[in-house]
């Protein structure tokens, strides 16, 4: 269970840069749940799970994984309950390591790591079962260097190293926003069915309204840096695209409104 407690953040304190990426979140997250979060440029979803990952430390508030306070915790030992995959199909592999080796890595996370990777004929038996689920025929490329791959394929491997260990967390942060569309329709159905048979409980950013649609069992939406809408249960399973897209423009005039209300209070009392 992912437990978030009030967490704040803001970048360039004091200066004109100042910006509040993250305002009181709260949120809990149940064992074996698929939530996606969505919202526009800037409303603090990848901040949300960079904060979870521990690329910074949030100013207040805190995060627990099955109880076990992580706010402090360095990237590095977090990365041993968490897994994560970026939107940059490249970033997530070693490009002149070959397949075979760059899952060995992965089987070996949070562990030391000698300087040569052996893949000894068994262990690779083993991960050309596991990589022929992904139906790309990959298993029959192990010594193929990742970085001859095309970016769709890279990316399921990625999605694969990512879960290999089973993490108590998956991040998926726009992991299909790089692709081709038939790329990032076939990362997603695998997305949905390696979270469902491993039972894994996952958090995803995405900007496509479809896949927050189809793929999770929740919905939240963040605006300015704190969470506006959560869908789930019987909420979510009647959520359609347009019902999604209503929202944001409620939000947006909603804001507008605001804005120009107390503006005109400003001016009236200047």
């Amino acid at each position: 269970m992912l437990t978030i407690n009030n967490i704040s953040k803001t970048f360039f304190p004091g200066t004109i840069n100042e910006v509040q990426a993250l305002r009181n979140v709260s949120l809990q997250i149940k064992e074996g749940s698929f939530t996606a979060i969505i919202g526009t440029n800037g409303s603090g979803k990848s901040t949300l799970l960079n904060a979870i990952a521990g690329t910074f430390i949030p100013d207040e508030g805190s995060i627990k994984i099955d109880g076990t306070e992580i706010s402090r915790w360095p990237e590095f030992k977090r990365a041993r309950m968490i897994g994560r995959v970026f939107q940059n199909p490249f970033a997530g592999s070693a490009a002149d390591m070959t397949i075979a080796e760059n899952i060995v890595m992965a089987m070996r996370r949070g562990q030391s790591r000698p300087l040569k990777i052996a893949v000894h004929k068994s262990i690779k038996e083993a991960i050309a079962e596991k990589v022929q689920m992904l139906k790309m025929g990959l298993e029959d490329r192990l010594d193929n260097p990742i970085g001859t791959l095309s970016g769709g394929q890279r990316q399921a491997l990625t999605l694969l190293m990512a879960t290999w260990l089973k993490p108590k967390l998956l991040l998926l942060d726009e992991h299909t926003a790089a692709l081709d569309p038939k790329s990032a329709a076939k990362v997603a159905e695998l997305t949905k069915i390696i979270i469902e048979r491993e039972n894994l409980t996952a958090l995803m950013v995405t900007h496509s309204m479809q896949q927050a649609v189809d793929l999770p069992d929740r919905i939240v939406m963040m605006h300015r840096g704190q969470i506006v809408e959560d869908l789930h249960d019987e909420m979510k399973q009647r959520v359609r695209v347009p019902d999604l897209l209503e929202t944001f423009n409620i939000i947006q005039k909603r804001e507008l409104f605001d804005e120009s209300v107390a503006r005109l209070m400003k001016e009236q009392y200047v």
